[in-house]
């Protein structure tokens, strides 16, 4: 069974996050695009993904808690994990390493928490768009240690990305999938990363925008329909997922 995915999300929580992204909004476009799994990746925060699972029930949506956490290199890397619990636990170790400098709403953009209901609850105060004191090759076991996935993001991106920022992928690396946002590169990427040879590619939106969410043109297989959220992870690092 193919389905279509979009992993790559912002929310209105993100300073750069447009205002409509909301959580019922999301959800919405979702089905009207006619995806079956997605999930939110706001910066270094997890905490509108339990409003975005909710809005998204009543559509038979697979939403994926998970955030775009940015290291100390300033790279970006997409983390996705099965339980609402453990992308939230993973929120607070990486909020404990956020660089705390406080938001200026009117340059970079107000960060807004909602509930299912697209109702504000609150306004994260510090700038969730900063580095952490999370480097690179602590990611993957930090993640791990939560039962989560590390997804290094948009790997043709000339800024914010593994390999724009370190100019290369460093051998020890452990991550078995990574996202590359224009699918034409990807030649050019492996031949200069044979690394990349043992990966899982996918490719996402990025979307900061309602419109700019993903077309279903992108899919995972799967053994049956309704894969759990584990399956997908399994899936998305080359685990076997039996039927």
């Amino acid at each position: 069974m193919e389905l279509s995915y979009d992993l790559h999300i912002h929310s209105c929580l993100s300073p750069c996050g447009d205002m409509d992204m909301t959580p019922n909004n999301i959800a919405g476009m979702a089905m009207i695009k006619e995806l079956n799994i997605i999930a939110l990746t706001d910066h270094n925060t997890a905490r509108n993904a339990p409003a975005l699972i909710k809005a998204a029930e009543q559509f038979g949506i697979i939403v994926l808690p998970g955030m775009e956490l940015t290291t100390e290199e300033e790279v970006h890397v997409v983390c996705l994990f099965s339980e609402t619990e453990d992308a939230l636990a993973f929120d607070s170790y990486v909020y404990d390493r956020l660089l705390k400098i406080r938001n200026k709403p009117d340059i970079f953009g107000p960060q807004i928490l909602m509930n299912e209901n697209d109702e504000p609850v609150g306004e994260e105060e510090y700038l969730l768009i900063n580095a952490t004191r999370i480097p690179f090759d602590g990611v993957y076991d930090a993640v791990t240690a939560h039962n989560g996935i590390m997804i290094p993001a948009h790997l043709d991106k000339s800024t914010t990305s593994l390999i724009s920022n370190l100019g290369m992928i460093p051998p020890d690396s452990k991550f078995t999938c990574a996202e590359v946002k224009d699918l034409t590169k990807l030649h050019g990427l492996l031949h200069a990363h044979p690394y990349l040879e043992n990966c899982r590619i996918i490719s996402d939106s990025d979307a900061h925008y309602l419109e700019d969410i993903s077309e279903p043109v992108h899919t995972l297989a799967f053994p049956n329909d309704h894969p759990t959220k584990r399956e997908v992870l399994d899936v998305l690092v080359g685990v076997p997922v039996l039927p």
